[in-house]
């Protein structure tokens, strides 16, 4: 039987992924910590980021910055990977996101 985190993912179209649901996912520390992680270190699988809190948590803000549209999520093996979709979005909202980190 496989466990849920290897269920297929879904990740919005650029064209479809909304600015009030950009703003609200990187209105979270934690979140633009994960972004901030994801740029300067490229991909990373999902255990690896060392941030202090529950992997329940966790989880919930990588979905809810895959939802956004803000990364994307893909399995390797037994590791979740996360990228970010950053030439994306800065085709779709120039220079957001970058504004956003460097704010706060």
């Amino acid at each position: 039987m496989s466990i849920g985190r290897w269920a297929p993912l879904s990740h919005p179209d650029v064209e479809s992924v909304d600015i009030d649901d950009v703003l609200r996912a990187l209105a979270d520390p934690t979140r633009r910590q994960i972004m901030r992680l994801l740029m300067t270190g490229g991909d990373r699988a999902c255990g690896t980021f060392g941030l202090p809190v529950a992997a329940s948590t966790l989880s919930h803000h990588f979905r809810t910055l895959r939802n956004a549209g803000i990364l994307r999520q893909y399995d390797d093996g037994r590791q979740r990977m996360n990228t970010l979709r950053l030439d994306e979005l800065e085709t779709r909202f120039p220079g957001l996101v970058r504004t956003v980190l460097d704010a706060g």
